[in-house]
């Protein structure tokens, strides 16, 4: 049977974004899965069912958040991408840390929808029911925080604080790890314009559409759930390939 080029591209598509969800990758990997010079950026496999991770996070609210609110970003982006002419960049990570080298005119959609795009498909992967942090995990965060109970109060402070819509990051830093948060979807791959660079290690989305039909302006209810659906195999895993 004879496959069109764009079924074959869908395809290659696709599988890409099972690969960034199922297998362990490091940095460079994850990202060169998300984009290659001649596809177009595409929407990764969940990896779950919209009801994996309740009662904490609910069917409908994972439902719309993925397969609309993360759609609209990876269609924006790629409307996007398709107006410059010099689109040089092999990976989403060199878009990212080239932010400022996107045509002025083009840059604002790119960052916009290239960070939604890498903040959700991370923030995916992070999500899983019934694991535990590591010992290697733990000595990390005891000797960047004290103890795990104090980084996540640490992380929950930055996450509350955060004033309208963003991301709440634990990242790895000149080989320390540090919370730090981002407006809107930037991230701590962005040079010149992230406050604060480094490795996404963790990743929480504030944004309301993230937890409001569930916990309404609950915010705080929804940073609590969170710690009992992070998916710490993956956090091993980022903070292992890190530098």
């Amino acid at each position: 049977m004879k496959v069109s080029r764009k079924t074959f591209v869908k395809s290659a598509a696709i599988l890409a974004g099972a690969t960034l969800l199922n297998t362990q990758k490091t940095e460079a990997q994850i990202t060169a899965a998300l984009v290659s010079l001649e596809n177009d950026f595409a929407l990764p496999p969940l990896g779950y069912s919209y009801d994996a991770l309740e009662p904490f996070i609910d069917r409908q609210t994972m439902e719309i958040h993925y397969s609309k609110h993360h759609q609209a970003y990876v269609n924006k982006l790629n409307e996007a991408k398709a107006k410059i002419t010099s689109w040089n960049y092999k990976t989403l990570n060199d878009v990212l840390v080239n932010i400022n080298s996107i045509p002025k005119d083009m840059q604002g959609a790119i960052r916009n929808n290239a960070g939604g795009h890498y903040n959700h498909s991370l923030f995916w992967s992070l999500l899983k029911t019934n694991t535990t942090p590591s010992e290697n995990v733990l000595k990390a965060i005891n000797e960047n925080f004290e103890s795990l109970d104090n980084f996540k109060l640490l992380f929950t402070k930055a996450a509350m604080g955060i004033f309208g819509s963003g991301w709440a990051w634990l990242i790895k830093q000149d080989g320390k790890l540090k919370i730090i948060t981002t407006p809107n979807q930037d991230n701590p791959l962005m040079t010149e314009i992230a406050k604060d660079l480094g490795t996404p290690i963790i990743a929480l989305d504030v944004w309301e559409h993230a937890y409001y039909l569930k916990y309404q302006n609950k915010r705080a209810d929804y940073v609590t759930a969170f710690w009992s659906v992070l998916n710490w195999e993956k956090v091993e895993d980022l903070l292992a390939n890190s530098r």
